[in-house]
């Protein structure tokens, strides 16, 4: 299984693999898997800001610099290499391992699936809503964390005897190889505490590479049920 699940297409061999051996009498372990997303807070979005801002310095002075010495107009890249940068610095998850007190919402359910009948379909497009209360008001939503648990708690027909949890929340003590996936907000969100995030994540497969993913999180904040600016979509990638 990748990063947030269903980063490198992992989870299609494990559905292949099932449709192509598995006995009709057989069981799959883990049974379940399930994806979440967060509100959280960091200080990566800022450092990510300025990487960016030095990234395009460095190349106004190398277009400035071709320019005086070997008299080469280098601009008509400048559009290409300024979305490059973005898509780097920006807009491309990051792997990370939070502590839980970064993050500031209970955690949405994004998508459940039961590892007997999921199919190639629908792990190559997950689309949900959310609807988050913000309980640790004040420090602003600097983006979203998302991660996934399993579960091995067989079927009705022949349940475990007892249910295991295998989860890669953001924990102090019991951090994963997996950790979560990032998607950070430019510009932060400032938020109260009893504020509502509302929005829709919506995760398909790159049509460039199937390993990769590309996000989609529409949201916006209400305070006391009415929204206090209009919807914001950004764009991310699972890369």
């Amino acid at each position: 299984m990748g990063y947030f699940l269903v980063r490198e297409s992992m989870f299609d061999s494990v559905i292949y693999a099932r449709d192509k051996w598995l006995k009709p009498t057989g069981m799959m372990y883990p049974s379940h898997a399930r994806m979440w997303i967060a509100p959280m807070q960091t200080s990566l979005g800022d450092r990510k800001l300025q990487e960016y801002q030095h990234a395009m310095g460095d190349w106004s002075r190398f277009i400035q610099d071709t320019n005086d010495q070997y008299g080469v107009d280098m601009r008509v890249l400048n559009n290409p290499y300024q979305e490059e940068q973005k898509k780097y610095f920006l807009q491309t998850s990051v792997w990370n391992s939070l502590h839980p007190n970064q993050v500031i919402g209970e955690p949405a359910l994004v998508m459940e699936f039961d590892c007997l009948k999921a199919t190639l379909e629908e792990t190559a497009s997950v689309r949900s809503q959310f609807r988050i209360l913000i309980d640790n008001g004040g420090p602003k939503v600097a983006g979203f964390a998302g991660w996934f648990d399993v579960h091995f708690r067989g079927c009705p027909s022949d349940p475990a005897d007892v249910e295991v949890e295998l989860s890669t929340a953001p924990s102090v003590d019991d951090t994963t190889h997996w950790g979560q996936q990032v998607f950070l907000l430019h510009p932060a969100v400032s938020t109260r505490n009893g504020d509502v995030l509302v929005g829709e994540l919506d995760i398909t497969r790159s049509k460039q590479n199937h390993r990769l993913m590309d996000v989609k999180i529409a949201h916006t904040l209400e305070r006391q049920g009415s929204p206090v600016a209009p919807p914001t979509i950004s764009s991310f990638y699972i890369e």
